[in-house]
């Protein structure tokens, strides 16, 4: 190849380098090698003489050299001791002191202590009536029932001998002298319990001596009551019958029965089954320890002869009549 045809591919090189600026790595003709225009080599000029190691630090940051944990000077440190770390109860507690009510709450607070409070004072009513059986020891117990068996066991004789009486007025030949008998029969025993009639039989006398003056009229009566409940048919107190309509009340030291007064030591006089009348004032209790709690003392005898002798006048009714009539 002639001169003539290097020198325009000489040229065309130059043309080129000339448009898009001077290339990385260009050979002249003479052979000398051009690094865009600088002398000189090294490993940013050469892309086959770079090495990984390099590339790698170009690519990774800068390290940053760290600061000493105790940098953060006393201010943080302050913070932390300000703001102490509070346990779960503790928050809890904080939550629920001081207590913050409503208006309504309180209603609703004080209504449930009413019916509260009423209920408890229902429910011991309920158990002060029960509780003389309750602390009662079981021969107490038995005794009681045993009273109750008699109770229900005499009001079956009482049946009895009444169905007994209307069938011998069925069949008896002379019915009006047999109604006649049984009149007079129902006409003792009205006046025994009526006190127009003396009365004798078995039982037992009571005698209470108050030396200090503590037994009222109403424990008197409560003895009574318990002495009619335990089928007393007669009963007589210091010389005065009882009956129906006897009444008691104090009358200074002592006592007035009906109107007349009678003075310690109270002596009762009592005509029933003395099994069933001794038991039921000797109930847990009953009219014995309650007069003892008042230091009177109480004596009971059991007698198959009492005597009450005390009689009432027969009072005519102003206004009753006899229906038959």
């Amino acid at each position: 190849m002639s001169e003539h045809d290097e020198t325009p591919t000489t040229n065309l090189r130059k043309d080129s380098g000339s448009k898009n600026g001077p290339p990385a790595n260009s050979t002249t003709a003479d052979g000398t090698a051009k690094n865009g225009g600088r002398k000189g080599g090294g490993p940013e000029n050469s892309g086959q003489e770079e090495t990984p190691t390099t590339r790698l630090r170009r690519e990774l940051p800068k390290e940053v050299p760290s600061l000493p944990s105790q940098s953060s000077g006393p201010s943080e440190a302050t913070e932390e001791a300000e703001e102490p770390v509070l346990t779960g109860r503790q928050r809890l507690v904080m939550g629920l002191w001081p207590p913050r009510f409503s208006r309504a709450q309180l209603i609703v607070a004080l209504l449930l202590f009413g019916l509260g409070f009423g209920l408890a004072v229902q429910v011991a009513s309920n158990s002060d009536s029960d509780s003389a059986l309750r602390g009662a020891r079981q021969a107490d117990l038995v005794r009681i029932l045993d009273e109750l068996d008699d109770r229900t066991q005499r009001l079956e004789e009482e049946k009895q001998g009444l169905e007994d009486q209307r069938t011998e007025l069925e069949n008896s030949s002379d019915q009006a002298e047999e109604a006649r008998k049984q009149t007079v029969e129902k006409e003792r025993q009205l006046g025994i319990l009526a006190g127009t009639v003396a009365a004798q039989g078995p039982g037992i006398t009571v005698t209470i001596n108050d030396t200090k003056g503590a037994v009222e009229a109403d424990m008197l009566l409560d003895a009574i009551q318990e002495l009619r409940a335990a089928g007393a048919e007669a009963i007589q107190v210091n010389g005065v019958r009882v009956v129906a309509g006897t009444y008691l009340t104090d009358s200074g030291k002592g006592i007035s029965v009906d109107g007349n007064k009678i003075t310690q030591p109270y002596r009762f006089k009592v005509i029933g089954k003395p099994q069933d009348l001794e038991p039921a004032l000797n109930i847990p209790g009953g009219v014995v320890q309650t007069l003892e709690k008042e230091q009177a003392t109480v004596t009971v005898e059991r007698a198959d002869k009492i005597i009450v002798d005390a009689l009432r006048a027969a009072k005519r009714p102003d206004y009753a009549r006899s229906s038959s009539q």
